[in-house]
Parts: C-alpha cells; structure tokens; sequence
C-alpha cells in the first residue's frame, strides 16, 4: 500500500531527522544540565572562599584592635596618672577636660566617617582638592576608622578620664578636708560631660561631615608628605 504524495524513502528519512534532532535536543540539554551544576559548584566555592577570607580579615583586625588598645591604655595610662599625681589641682583639671575633648572629638570623626557621601570627595579629587584622596580613603575604610576612633581611642580616654578623676577627687579631699568622697561626684560628672558632649558631637558630625572628613583628609595628607 502507498501513501498518497509520500513515498517510504522520505518518511523513513523524516523519521531519521526526527531522531536526530531528539538525540540533539537531549545532548544540549544534558550539556545544560552539567554547565549549570558546575557554574553552581563554582559559584558554592567562590562564596565559601570569600567568608573564609572575610573570617581571616576580621579575625586579623581583631587582633590588631586587641594589641593596639592593650598598648595605647598601658602606656596612656602610666604617663597620666604618674604624670596628674605630680601636678597640682589646676592643671590636672585642665588634663582632665582635654582627655574628654579627645574622646569627643574622636568620636565625631568616627560618625563623621561613617555618614559622609564618598561621591562629593570624588568630584573634589577630580579638582585635584588637597586632602581629598586620603579623605576617600578614610571613607572606603569606615568601618575600621570608627572602629578605631569611637571604641578604641574613646575607651581608652574613657579608662583615662576615670583614673584622672580619682587622683583630683583625693587632691580636693586632702587639700579643702572634706568629709565625704568626691569620686562619686567626679565620677558622675565627667559621666555626664562625655556622654552629653558625644551626643552633641554626633549632631554637629551629621550636619558636617563633608568638611570634618575633609579637615582630616587634609591633616593626614599634610603628615604623610613630610614622611
């Protein structure tokens, strides 16, 4: 029997391409298939080799911070409080209010850091503005700058103003024979200067953080060129 207008030749013919184009068909699927595991396997490996070296970063800043802090607090703390034990009731006063000025200018810059827009130091750099590519480099590394700034240097003149404290509150006893303990009353009141004075340096740093990123730039670019 004979179909009508085919003859067997071209039907075995299309069934042959119909298979090809199946075998084809599952071959690049197949092909798909594997490229996609893999580009999942190496996209896996990429992810977990960038948190093992992220963990590495912060474990390494860690430690730095560790020792950095350990040091400065030992060696800050030997020379002012061998150093105000020395000196009369006024100056060490005056010691007392510049560590917490340090402490409040610190932390300003810490915020100031962390909220300035890297985006206008771009345009200034493009000017060739002095200081303004050590302030995007401030900027990039805000983390660790506020890190350093706020927590590091901050406590360490949290820990200084505190034993300055103690050491005048026993010069004010000895010297005007009061009977009750002025640590208390010191302690509470550099307290409240530290946290009020940070909670208004957080302000001003917010409303000016272009300017105090750049003054610090500045600073910055200005020691390093003599070294």
């Amino acid at each position: 029997m004979k179909l009508k207008g085919k003859s067997p030749s071209d039907l075995d013919n299309k069934e042959y391409k119909n298979n090809v184009e199946k075998i084809i068909s599952k071959e690049i699927g197949d092909n798909t298939n594997i490229n996609a595991k893999s580009a999942d396997l190496d996209e896996e490996k990429v992810v977990k080799k960038n948190k093992k070296s992220k963990d590495n970063q912060d474990f390494k800043w860690f430690i730095e911070v560790f020792i950095m802090t350990f040091i400065l607090s030992m060696l800050f703390s030997y020379i002012s409080t061998n150093g105000v034990s020395n000196l009369s009731l006024i100056p060490a006063i005056l010691i007392l209010v510049a560590v917490i000025g340090v402490g409040i200018i610190f932390d300003i810059i810490g915020v100031a850091v962390t909220v300035a827009n890297e985006e206008e130091f771009h345009a200034k750099a493009t000017k060739k503005v002095k200081g303004s590519k050590s302030s995007i480099k401030l900027i990039k590394n805000a983390p660790k700058v506020a890190n350093i700034c706020a927590d590091v240097i901050g406590d360490i003149c949290g820990v200084l103003s505190g034993a300055i404290s103690a050491l005048i509150a026993v010069k004010i006893t000895s010297q005007f024979g009061f009977n009750f303990d002025m640590q208390f009353l010191l302690s509470a009141l550099v307290s409240a200067l530290t946290v009020g004075g940070k909670a208004l340096g957080k302000t001003v740093a917010n409303n000016n953080s272009t300017p105090i990123v750049h003054a610090v730039g500045m600073l910055i670019n200005k020691f390093s060129r003599k070294h």
